[in-house]
């Protein structure tokens, strides 16, 4: 018999439970037990819908209160020693580490958050000291949670990140030499006894998940491989059997790191199918093969014929007893079911499938190839249907969009002149001042904007009343800016429900959902629009409400533009067509709304691109040069149709810029603003090594964090980054938008922001 598995299941729940938990949890309304409670309940709902669905291999320990790697951070007793000296609870040391803790005289700031691989997850690095000590926890997590789904009748496989990969992905604290690497032999007993514990609670299989093994991996840590699971399977009978999990890319290049005296090993086969025959090749005499062919990152159905065709490859190599029908990666990618979508187009509809009926879709995929395609033969016609309705709609093809892309032209990715006489010009038209200070975008959405939203949305009040309420959130953070004295303005983005979302519903080729929230970090959920045909702009976007907001401004006002490599990273793209030709098409469309703005008196417009990096090929090579060129391009086609005098920023939610600093600067924006706050400001010297000559912002406190830093801690920031940076090319602003944020906290925090930019112009001004 061939098992189906799911390597992690979303965790939010169907109405995104988990979120309103925990926010009502840090605002005091909803007790530590409550939560706990909420949290188990969601649990067993989710371990049902698997086993309901048909799945034989059912994950357990995929579940977090805030992310699984910071769970695991606490689990070995690897909390910095700022969190562990407070006395904190443990559940409010753990949100300590993921968002910050000002409260009762303990003052913290968050753990750096960083993006999962090349997904829109962010997980919280591991931060390490020189004289780390591991300490596994008395109650680890992973047992707990085994053992709660033992009580409830399901037989679970608990998944842990991998020793390796935990300490590849962590970094050394501040002030701290540590290669990660280096811990190894540390932690690897916290391991075994973890793994031993976790064979007495009952469990027979483990999922240890090893994702870096997709990366080019320094020739250190790649030797570390082999070794560490030799030394796991001396343990023999004493720990379950180890399912050694990568995904998000191939292993080929590291095929020779590859454990042999595993139980089995998963790889993704639907990003990279043509790793097959190698991983089979090089698989120990009697390790199984997990085949992850369900996509655990889109939303598009399984093309089943296609993926049982590769399971069956595989069954021809190894038997039936030694393949395991999987999902890609996990599931925590996808929204929780498509049963929620009661608005959706039945056509559209029709070629979505969801995390709930991928578990259907692998169980069907598992049934087939042990039993015959006779066994689920309506499941099979159902899907082909599904299959070429999609392939052969009209909904798919604009003719115009595809008639428009064959007359770009070079001089379409250019600037007018040179960055020295842009900024010339530009400084003449805004005449700001030195270390001109900003905010990334948006500002606090508060409950009443929700709610009017969402009356609008309804029917429940006109378009004219949502436009005046609209104009009155505007008029009103215009005030608060002015108060605050920021040199460069924005309207804030009251009208805004997402970065992404807000675009993609004002596009043609999009397709919009009501309930497919997807978990982005901690708490915050996003609800990406789904690429189903080709792009263009019907109408102007944003034009209305930034051209108000001029009206009634004093200082330059800032437009607020997603950039296409993000509108494209962030929304569930075709897996029809080429990312390349959707960015080309997302770009065509933002450049008219550039051009718009500039025309409506906007002179500074930010194209945010925070996914960039995140589209990066996860190894260097031809396919990432490929990547770069077109995502470049597309940035460049969708701001370069406006005046030297016109101010172009860009914003980007990280700053390890090394190993592609040629295609930022390739970009040629004229302002960069970069996530910064919790990186060590080594990382601008980049800039000064390249003699990067624009203008940039790298932000000076964590907006993830309620946390309010002191004027003091953002000097000090300052202090640090004019080690790398001039005067003259840096601004100050912080790390990202506001949206998520309170007003009191951000309002405190920007004074002391704008406080310390004022010290530091006055400082050189005397100069």
């Amino acid at each position: 018999m061939v098992q189906s598995s799911i390597l992690g299941f979303p965790r939010m729940g169907v109405n995104r439970d988990l979120k309103k938990a925990t926010e009502a949890y840090w605002g005091g309304k909803l007790s530590q037990a409550e939560l706990l409670s909420e949290a188990k309940r969601l649990r067993l709902e989710h371990w049902n819908i698997q086993k309901k669905a048909g799945v034989d291999v059912i994950p357990s320990n995929d579940f977090a209160l805030y992310d699984q790697v910071l769970h695991q951070i606490q689990d070995f007793g690897a909390a910095p020693p700022r969190y562990t000296t407070h006395g904190l609870d443990p559940i409010d040391e753990y949100f300590a580490m993921g968002r910050g803790h000002q409260k009762n005289g303990v003052d913290v700031p968050s753990l750096e958050m960083v993006k999962w691989f090349d997904s829109n997850y962010h997980y919280v690095k591991p931060t390490l000291q020189d004289n780390q000590v591991f300490k596994l926890n008395s109650n680890p997590k992973a047992v707990v949670e085994f053992l709660e789904a033992k009580e409830a009748g399901i037989a679970t496989r608990p998944v842990l990140v991998g020793p390796i990969s935990f300490l590849h992905l962590g970094k050394a604290d501040r002030d701290q030499t540590v290669n990660p690497i280096d811990l190894l032999e540390k932690l690897l007993p916290v391991y075994e006894e973890y793994l031993i514990k976790l064979k007495a609670a009952g469990a027979e299989t483990v999922q240890i998940d090893e994702p870096v093994l997709v990366y080019d991996l320094p020739a250190k840590t790649k030797a570390t491989f082999k070794p560490t699971y030799e030394k796991f399977a001396a343990l023999g009978d004493k720990i379950p059997k180890i399912v050694f999990a990568t995904y998000f890319g191939d292993i080929v290049h590291n095929i020779d790191a590859l454990p042999k005296d595993v139980y089995a090993v998963h790889v993704d086969l639907v990003r990279n199918p043509e790793q097959l025959e190698t991983v089979i090749g090089a698989l120990g005499e009697k390790t199984v093969l997990s085949a992850g062919v369900v996509d655990g990152r889109n939303i598009w159905k399984t093309n089943l014929k296609r993926a049982i065709e590769t399971v069956e490859t595989a069954i021809q190599k190894l038997g039936k007893e030694r393949v395991i029908v999987a999902t890609s990666s996990s599931l925590l990618h996808t929204p929780h079911t498509l049963a929620s979508e009661k608005k959706l187009d039945p056509e559209i509809a029709d070629w979505f499938s969801f995390a709930s009926e991928k578990a259907v879709e692998v169980a069907v995929i598992a049934k087939a190839v042990t039993e015959g395609p006779a066994a689920v033969r309506e499941a099979l016609e159902a899907n082909a249907k599904s299959i070429q309705s999609r392939a052969s709609s009209k909904r798919t093809n604009d003719p115009k969009v595809k008639d428009r892309q064959s007359k770009i032209t070079p001089d379409l990715y250019k600037r007018k002149s040179e960055f020295p006489i842009r900024i010339a010009q530009q400084q003449k038209e805004l005449g700001l001042p030195l270390f001109p200070t900003t905010t990334i975008g948006s500002f606090p959405q508060t409950k009443e904007i929700r709610i009017q939203r969402n009356k609008f949305t309804k029917g429940e009040i006109t378009a004219e009343e949502y436009e005046k309420f609209i104009e009155k959130e505007i008029r009103d953070v215009v005030k608060i800016q002015e108060e605050l004295d920021l040199d460069v303005f924005v309207h804030g983005e009251p009208e805004r429900n997402d970065m992404v979302q807000y675009f993609g519903e004002r596009l043609d080729g999009y397709a919009f959902t009501t309930h497919a929230w997807v978990q982005s970090y901690g708490s915050r959920c996003v609800r990406p629009p789904i690429v189903v045909g080709d792009i263009s702009r019907p109408a102007p976007m944003t034009v209305k409400e930034s051209k108000y907001a001029v009206s009634i401004s004093k200082k330059p006002m800032k437009g607020m533009l997603t950039g296409p490599i993000t509108c494209l990273r962030w929304s569930f793209p075709r897996d029809d067509v080429h990312q390349s030709v959707q960015a080309e098409q997302l770009a065509l469309a933002l450049r008219d709304e550039v051009v718009d703005l500039e025309s409506a008196g906007v002179y500074v417009i930010q194209v945010d691109e925070p996914a960039l990096r995140e589209g990066l090929p996860l190894r260097a090579g031809k396919e990432r040069e490929a990547y770069l060129d077109w995502a470049v391009k597309s940035f460049r086609l969708s701001v370069s149709g406006v005046k030297d005098s016109t101010q172009i920023h860009s914003h980007f939610c990280y700053s390890e810029f090394q190993d592609f600093f040629h295609a930022i600067a390739a970009l040629d924006a004229d302002v960069l603003s970069i996530e910064n706050s919790k990186s060590d400001a080594k990382l601008l010297k980049v800039f000064v090594d390249e003699a990067y000559p624009r203008h940039i912002g790298p932000g000076v406190y964590d907006i993830h964090s309620p946390r309010v830093p002191s004027e003091q801690e953002i000097k000090d920031r300052i202090e640090e980054m004019l080690a790398y940076l001039k005067p003259e090319q840096l601004w100050i602003d912080p790390d990202c938008g506001l949206k998520t944020r309170q007003w009191a906290e951000t309002k405190a925090a920007l004074t002391n922001m704008v406080n310390a930019a004022k010290f530091y112009r006055e400082k050189y001004a005397s100069k």
